[in-house]
């Protein structure tokens, strides 16, 4: 049976892939070192678990809302509140399953066929499928690894055609970690505004920074930016709930009601276990997030270090999420290779350190290092990967 043509056009996740192949290994008893995750390898905050238990003690294990719960909704309107100042109101957020769900369902209200996206790279390896689910046309832009991956002005505005519907900002950034600036945001904001086009703004690792810095969101930075701004955010990251699957847009309401209308006839709602501890994730302490915040700052500070003596590997410092986006193309002409992805798949073969290639972010010559576990383990695979140069060197 032949499948539909937006499903034969998808590129699968590298990410996935490599996670997979890491765990084969695992399976067959080999020591093997996975950087491939993007989440962290903390628990869930105990108060959270014990929200939801409490959730399903008391009944709430029944269809909610498809929009999420009015208690979650408030919850996220008063973070919003007090971190950028913003007011959103109740028909502005939708609670979805994750933040993927989120950006997933804003495309397939968004897009009609042919539209376009201006999608910088490197990007998440989602952004330029779910353009594609939605029939919508993702222009990959690329930027420069000396600006710190960051899409310019200028950049933005090339890359605008009669067909443009919006642009994806994603601060800090997976797979590069860097973060843009309360003037970078404007200038892009004005381009933005210029030309009528939707900012999409994925801020999913914002509470993950480890400079003097603070999170800037573009919708904060004018009351036209507001209005012009679909916010993607969510608690996988932040308070290491990946596996709750919950996130949330904010922004305009006719928008937020299309999307919620959607979810209606696909996903029901959010699940209601999942809600209520995200609750309690966006009402209680925030001891264990920043617990976790810290060591993950003193890893990217050691795993750094390590990195940029290894030969041939270049690497500018992060300021955010938990990856390392290292340049390794002089790496992997100095072990013999043409390119990046064989150098990572011999990688793993030889010294059995599992990272992802920087082909499916949109960026070739890089490979995707994720911090997300023991110092001991990060150490240890510093050493392998200099070790496997060394030797290929020779």
């Amino acid at each position: 049976m032949d499948l539909a043509q937006r499903v034969q056009s998808l590129t699968p996740s590298s990410t996935l892939a490599i996670t997979a192949k890491a765990k084969a290994l695992k399976a067959e008893g080999h020591d093997v070192i996975a950087l491939g995750a993007g989440e962290p390898d903390f628990n869930t905050p105990e108060h959270i678990i014990e929200a939801a238990k409490r959730s399903m003690d008391e009944g709430l294990t029944k269809y909610t809302p498809s929009g999420g719960i009015p208690d979650l909704k408030n919850a996220i309107i008063n973070k919003m509140k007090k971190d950028q100042n913003l007011n959103y109101t109740q028909e502005q957020v939708i609670v979805t399953i994750g933040a993927k769900h989120a950006l997933f369902t804003l495309f397939q209200v968004l897009l009609n066929k042919g539209e376009e996206v201006i999608v910088p790279a490197p990007y998440w390896v989602s952004y330029p499928e779910q353009v594609k689910l939605a029939e919508g046309r993702p222009v990959v832009v690329q930027t420069k690894e000396e600006q710190q991956f960051k899409l310019t002005p200028e950049l933005l505005e090339q890359s605008i055609t009669d067909k443009t519907k919006a642009v994806i900002i994603n601060s800090p950034s997976n797979p590069t970690g860097m973060m843009y600036s309360k003037e970078e945001l404007e200038a892009i904001g004005e381009v933005c505004l210029k030309h009528d086009i939707l900012i999409v703004s994925d801020e999913i690792y914002e509470k993950l920074i480890y400079t003097d810095e603070e999170h800037v969101s573009i919708a904060q930075l004018s009351p036209e930016l507001y209005e012009q701004t679909i916010i993607i955010n969510g608690v996988s990251k932040s308070h290491s709930m990946t596996g709750w699957r919950i996130g949330y847009a904010l922004g305009n309401k006719d928008i937020i009601k299309a999307m919620t209308s959607m979810a209606s006839h696909s996903t029901s709602n959010p699940t209601s276990l999942a809600q209520y501890g995200a609750l309690a994730a966006y009402t209680g302490s925030n001891e264990d997030v920043e617990k976790m915040r810290v060591a993950f700052k003193e890893r990217l500070a050691k795993l750094h270090s390590w990195l940029i003596e290894i030969p041939g590997v270049h690497c500018e410092k992060p300021k955010g999420a938990f990856y390392l986006f290292p340049n390794v193309k002089e790496a992997a002409s100095i072990c013999g290779f043409d390119g990046v992805d064989d150098w990572v798949k011999a990688l793993l073969d030889e010294e059995k350190v599992a990272l992802v290639p920087g082909s499916g972010f949109g960026s070739p010559d890089n490979v995707r290092l994720s911090y997300a576990t023991s110092l001991e383990q990060l150490e240890e695979a510093a050493k392998r990967i200099k070790r496997f140069i060394e030797k290929r060197q020779s």
